[in-house]
């Protein structure tokens, strides 16, 4: 399981831009199950996402393709974590 940290390196008037394509991309991992929860951070600097993929190689293969990257809205950390304790109603998302 993932952790990707997402942090605005452009101004929130333009990450607005951008919005609507964004959560239109991250619509297609939920429906594949790869996206748990997504959200921005508060204060509004980032936002947040819990995924499901294989490797690392596969989130960054993501990360590649989010229109935040490629328009250079935003730069990304990605945390791997093996969820050992989780109420049981997550247990369906645990691989």
């Amino acid at each position: 399981m993932y952790l990707v940290l997402v942090t605005y390196i452009k101004p929130i008037e333009e990450v607005e831009m951008h919005l609507a394509n964004h959560r239109a991309f991250l619509d297609r991992f939920y429906t594949s199950g790869n996206l748990i929860c997504s959200g921005p951070q508060n204060p509004r600097t980032g936002g947040l996402l819990l995924a499901n993929f294989t490797n690392t190689d596969a989130v960054w293969e993501f990360i590649q393709k989010d229109p935040y990257h490629i328009n250079g809205i935003a730069k990304y950390e990605v945390i791997e974590f093996n969820p050992v304790k989780y109420a049981k109603q997550f247990e369906p998302f645990v691989k």
